[in-house]
């Protein structure tokens, strides 16, 4: 067991100052580490987002029924890969400003519709991806210039689609219109395929996000830190009462002044102990630029998972965000943990959102409001009804 340790304390130095005594296990960290509760809120309402989204594009899908919606039935067969743990009719029932609940008359059942203000929102949302392809195709090709091969699985890139800000149809509405810059070709394995970069691009063509938060920084008139202090730094926040000990901060100004390979650029060597540290510290870059290049500045680290070896990065990626807890946020809200770029929010919010954030927000505040303000909206709208004229009888609420 100390063999354990000591391995750990050698191979992440700064995880060893701020882990418990004899931490062993990331799971152990995980428990043990100081949470953000401004975060943790935030994945909570995340978390019912993603089924909210999930019922929504069921919905979207049947546009052959007018108005585009789905049975009950059909929902309630669905609950527990939807997550929906108090089935389906208990959870559309605590989002009334999103969906709405009528009785089909011809197929004697209970159907669920977008409202008109969630129908409008998908509509905005789907005009901002548009408006922004120029802004996704540079994404993308970013995220191919990040691989070592300057290529990438296209089942990975499917994992984050919606992450990324692409339109559901990218395959043809980015790749195919773009040839001078993508190609598919066949994978390696049957019916897999690999998308591709036509040309290589220079390694100083891209900027990486924290190398303009550097130049920001040296930039402010007021600015009282030694500029070589933060020539190859990460901007570091720590979770609410963290205690920082002498002996962490000593360790992150060392890691903070360590030279910095950028997201862009080849890899470092490995063979003395200062490559295998810059290794780490190009990891960190690699995935803060990841974080930085999505939408919402979050991502499920299984999905970044999947590109852990075309990024050339070899470190257990989750270990990674532990070991930096002033630069990411992991959060392990639900089934799948997340991990959040804290420089990127100021308390729940993105600082600097783009369009196609700022629509998505507003899904989320009608998941936040609950059922809250439904009784004003129906006195003032006349839609008051029984839930015998809708067909349905009354449940317990979630």
């Amino acid at each position: 067991m100390r063999f354990q340790i000591i391995k750990s304390i050698i191979q992440h130095p700064i995880t060893a100052s701020i882990t418990i005594r004899w931490k062993t296990t990331s799971a152990q960290y995980v428990a043990s580490r100081a949470r953000d509760p401004t975060f943790e809120k935030l994945m909570e309402n995340y978390k019912n987002l993603a089924k909210v989204i999930a019922i929504q594009d069921l919905i979207l899908a049947n546009p052959n029924n007018s108005p585009p919606s789905v049975s009950f039935d059909f929902l309630s067969r669905l609950s527990q890969k939807l997550h929906l743990n108090r089935g389906a009719a208990s959870f559309i029932r605590r989002y009334p400003h999103i969906f709405h609940i009528f009785y089909n008359p011809r197929l004697s059942q209970p159907f669920c519709k977008l409202t008109d203000t969630a129908l409008q929102i998908s509509c905005h949302e789907a005009k901002a991806i548009n408006a922004s392809l120029p802004i996704v195709i540079d994404r993308l090709v970013r995220l191919l210039s990040i691989s070592t091969s300057k290529s990438l699985p296209l089942r990975a890139i499917f994992k984050v689609w919606r992450e990324l800000g692409l339109p559901d149809d990218f395959e043809n509405s980015v790749i195919s219109r773009n040839p001078h810059l993508f190609k598919l070709c066949d994978g390696n394995e049957p019916n897999t395929h690999v998308l591709k970069l036509v040309d290589e691009i220079p390694k100083n063509h891209f900027t990486a996000a924290v190398e303009n938060w550097r130049v920001t920084e040296c930039c402010k008139e007021d600015c009282s830190i030694d500029r070589t202090e933060i020539q190859f730094s990460f901007k570091h926040q720590y979770p609410p009462g963290m205690r920082l000990s002498k002996d962490f901060r000593a360790k992150v100004k060392e890691w903070q002044r360590l030279s910095y390979i950028g997201p862009y650029e080849e890899l470092g060597e490995k063979r003395s102990k200062a490559g295998l540290l810059g290794l780490e510290k190009q990891a960190v870059a690699i995935v803060h630029e990841f974080l930085s290049l999505t939408v919402e500045k979050m991502v499920e680290v299984e999905k970044i998972s999947h590109f852990r070896k075309c990024f050339g990065i070899d470190l257990n990626i989750r270990d990674l965000f532990l070991d930096h807890p002033g630069i990411f946020y992991l959060s392990t809200k639900g089934k799948k943990h997340t991990v959040f770029l804290r420089e990127a929010y100021l308390k729940d919010r993105i600082i600097d959102p783009d369009p196609v954030y700022d629509v998505r927000r507003k899904l989320l505040n009608l998941v936040i409001l609950g059922r809250r303000g439904l009784l004003a909206n129906k006195l003032t709208s006349g839609e008051i009804q029984s839930d015998e004229d809708s067909g349905l009888q009354t449940e317990n609420r979630d």
